[in-house]
């Protein structure tokens, strides 16, 4: 989810602590707790600094070992840790557990949008994204503000959020039907489909989607239960090509290759350079597809640069992959 939801969480969580006598008989607990609940709502994203360093870094470990079963811990030890530090005399059980279940709760919400998360490990490392709520969902945003203004003005905050997602989680199972109903009629069309990866949009009725089938790419869109496919395209193996085989070793590549699980390439041969490209299919966007990974390579191959990332513009391209002569 994007920070604002998780923050909203963060608060929501804070108020269902209510209903927990120890913390509803102590105005310290409770301010510690609703401090942890918030913290620990966004804490799994910290690794959003990552980006300082470069994008292949950033794409590689955002919502990976931040969002692993043991950070999970880690992050609900040290901040309980950190505000009980301040005020000692609170009960340290309750205020980890309610931190706890709000960094749970965060890294739980992730893996249901198509960016998804590294949740399971150290058990596995493969990505988990059911691909059913976008990042933003403005109705999941909506409840928690409403949850949280009629707190505001004199709800009891615990069951007023009990209810808010028990009404979250039956929205959630529409959602999930909502998908498992685009996947059966894409299965119901295509006979030798592999993957269908969905990527719903901020529009509840429009989503965006990706096909695998034996032999092609599909790119398609779903609106209102109507399915059309934009694109389509020849699924090839990499090649056996010495431009590829350099290309495979750029840690923009491999970070591109980790967390990409549908994407087509392309090998470009101009004067005095060769660009090899990687491109997602997930993520099309106004005839363009602007999740990529580029490698360009001298005549030698030598790597000139190379980059991955989201480009929306050809201008945007010039500046990140400069410099590079024709």
């Amino acid at each position: 989810m994007d920070t604002a939801t998780h923050i909203a969480m963060g608060v929501a969580i804070g108020g269902l602590a209510t209903l927990d006598p120890a913390v509803q008989q102590d105005p310290a607990l409770f301010q510690a707790v609703l401090v942890g609940t918030i913290a620990g709502s966004h804490a799994p994203d910290f690794d959003t600094i990552l980006k300082l360093k470069n994008n292949a870094a950033y794409i590689r470990n955002h919502r990976g070992i931040t969002h692993s079963l043991p950070a999970i811990l880690m992050w609900g030890a040290v901040i309980s840790a950190a505000i009980f530090a301040f005020v000692p005399d609170i009960s340290y059980l309750h205020l980890f557990l309610w931190t706890l279940l709000s960094v749970a709760v965060h890294v739980f919400v992730d893996i249901f949008n198509a960016y998804g998360t590294q949740a399971a490990r150290p058990i596995t490392n493969k990505w988990i994204a059911f691909g059913f709520i976008n990042t933003f969902d403005p109705y999941i945003f909506a409840l928690h503000l409403a949850g949280i203004v009629a707190w505001l003005i004199g709800a009891n905050p615990g069951y007023t959020f009990l209810i808010l997602y028990f009404v979250i989680a039956l929205y959630y199972i529409k959602r999930y039907l909502d998908k498992r109903e685009i996947v059966q009629i894409i299965h119901d069309h295509f006979d030798d489909v592999e993957q269908v990866v969905t990527s719903p949009t901020i529009r509840q009725n429009v989503w965006r989607i990706a096909i695998t089938t034996k032999n092609k790419f599909y790119v398609a869109r779903a609106e209102d239960g109507h399915i059309q496919i934009l694109d389509q395209f020849e699924r090839k193996p990499l090649p056996n090509h010495p431009a590829m085989e350099k290309a495979l070793k750029d840690q923009n590549v491999r970070a591109f290759m980790s967390f990409s699980p549908v994407y087509r390439w392309e090998i470009s041969h101009f004067d005095g350079h060769i660009e090899v490209r990687f491109i997602d299919l997930r993520y099309r966007a106004r005839d363009h597809y602007p999740f990529v990974a580029i490698v360009n390579l001298d005549k030698h191959l030598n790597k000139m640069n190379s980059f991955t990332g989201w480009i929306y513009s050809k201008q945007k391209m010039k500046e990140k992959l400069k410099p590079v002569t024709n």
